[in-house]
């Protein structure tokens, strides 16, 4: 096991999980593919059309919604079995991950509202049971709702047009993210598991908001200097809160979907240990140069999350 702490290794985790020694792992946080298509790496299916990924002229230097994406319905009948690939895809490395977790360690998985329940069914499945759904509230968010009376005009339906003039395709701002909290069963009871695993407990008193003990509802972004290098990058301030509140200092934090390193970067700066696998050579470069340019916090950790504010 010594050899994969603090490393940022270029892999498949499948590949990696199975040399993990069992039951070494504290706590787990990943921002795993969503398979909703956002770019190659999310594409989690058998596509058989083309076009996907591809960008049309009114997407053309677009910030958001940069490529054609899939309807939810899909393009055709095999895109229905898409849920279903997601979640078998899930499952094969729930199932590897399973065995490495410490008992009562949490397992924190960032995913989208349409496919994270997947997920969850994938990791019960593979015997983890599930504590929460935590809400992760954003300040902004990429929305695009098309009018459908401007669709109707260019179609030259003037009377329907105007009968659905205030109505739109599309759904409501999406200005929130689920992260799934589960953890692995224990024997006995929970106090017991803590004096055993030093897992289990969540520590309130190095979390609070203002003051306050915080919710199930997160409103963290980035700071005004952080970096980003990911289109799916988190804030390190969300992933610290995590990290904090499950973990004790030198305990191992895993991400096995761990991108630019973000989770990595916020357990170095926790004083945790962090074992890091990305299947893109480009983002583990990436990484590995955050983390080797980091500057060491000198903060009690009860002193580095920022203060919330409300989301106006």
């Amino acid at each position: 096991m010594d050899k994969f702490i603090d490393k940022i290794m270029t892999a498949d985790c499948l590949d990696i999980l199975p040399q993990l020694t069992d039951n070494s792992v504290h706590c787990v946080v990943s921002d795993i593919p969503y398979g909703i298509n956002l770019d190659e790496w999310d594409v989690i299916h058998s596509n058989t059309n083309s076009a996907l990924l591809g960008q049309s002229p009114a997407q053309l230097g677009k910030s958001g919604f940069k490529r054609r994406g899939k309807p939810i319905r899909g393009w055709n009948a095999a895109d229905r079995n898409i849920p279903k690939e997601y979640e078998r895809w899930c499952s094969d490395w729930a199932s590897a991950l399973y065995p490495k977790l410490k008992d009562g360690a949490s397992v924190f998985i960032f995913g989208a509202r349409r496919t994270i329940h997947r997920a969850i069914v994938a990791l019960e499945d593979s015997g983890l049971l599930l504590r929460d759904i935590l809400s992760w509230e954003k300040p902004n968010a990429h929305h695009r709702a098309q009018r459908i009376s401007g669709v109707l005009e260019k179609r030259g339906l003037k009377t329907e047009a105007e009968k659905w003039e205030g109505w739109r395709l599309g759904n409501l701002a999406p200005i929130w993210e689920p992260i799934a909290w589960l953890f692995k069963p224990y024997d006995h009871t929970i106090t017991d598991n803590v004096l055993t695993n030093e897992v289990g407990a969540i520590h309130i008193d190095a979390c609070k908001i203002n003051g306050k003990s915080p919710s199930n509802t997160l409103k963290f972004w980035f700071d005004k200097d952080e970096e980003r290098f990911h289109e799916a990058q988190k804030p390190l301030s969300l992933l610290k809160f995590l990290i904090l509140l499950t973990t004790r200092e030198n305990q191992i934090v895993l991400d096995p979907f761990v991108g630019s390193g973000s989770t990595a970067l916020a357990s170095a700066e926790l004083n945790r240990r962090y074992v890091g696998i990305e299947i893109n050579s480009e983002y583990t470069d990436i990484a590995i140069r955050r983390i080797a340019t980091r500057q060491a916090f000198v903060e009690p950790a009860s002193n580095i999350l920022p203060k919330q504010k409300p989301l106006l």
